[in-house]
């Protein structure tokens, strides 16, 4: 909750809104569930993105439910314009996934907006196959992605 200020303001930013629901603020409850974890993104101490990551078996209507025990789902965004286009998101999603691929985790997926296309090049980089057509979810519209533990 101590980064709540940050938080909102990296969501006012035009390049986040487009594709990050952004209309409510944070709730003490949804920063503390356990099935979710979160972190902001920094380089040199400098904070320049939000990240997490979620237990894909959490909700049981969720999209991606019908994984493999122990896949997560991610979801971040880059928050300070300055930040964008010079590799920072492939560098930091990469680390992400490495992590949770050696902490077991057989399949990450991810659910970009169908249009988001520099987010789907940078998944493509990464390993990221979409997995399914564009579908309407309760979250919007998304692509389902999901890349394997090799």
């Amino acid at each position: 909750m101590a980064d709540l200020d940050l938080l909102m303001e990296w969501q006012a930013h035009p390049h986040v809104r487009a594709w990050w629901d952004s209309e409510e603020p944070y709730t003490t409850e949804e920063m503390s569930d356990p099935r979710v974890s979160r972190w902001i993104v920094s380089n040199d101490a400098r904070p320049f993105a939000f990240m997490q990551d979620y237990t894909v078996h959490g909700w049981a209507d969720h999209h991606f439910a019908k994984l493999p025990k122990g896949a997560r789902g991610i979801d971040q965004y880059i928050g300070d314009p300055e930040m964008i286009g010079l590799g920072h998101g492939t560098a930091f999603i990469g680390a992400r996934m490495q992590v949770l691929f050696d902490a077991g985790a057989p399949m990450i997926a991810t659910d970009p907006h169908p249009d988001n296309r520099r987010a789907i090049s940078v998944y493509k980089k990464l390993g990221f196959e979409a997995v399914a057509p564009p579908q309407q979810t309760r979250w919007g519209l998304i692509l389902p992605m999901v890349a394997r533990r090799s």
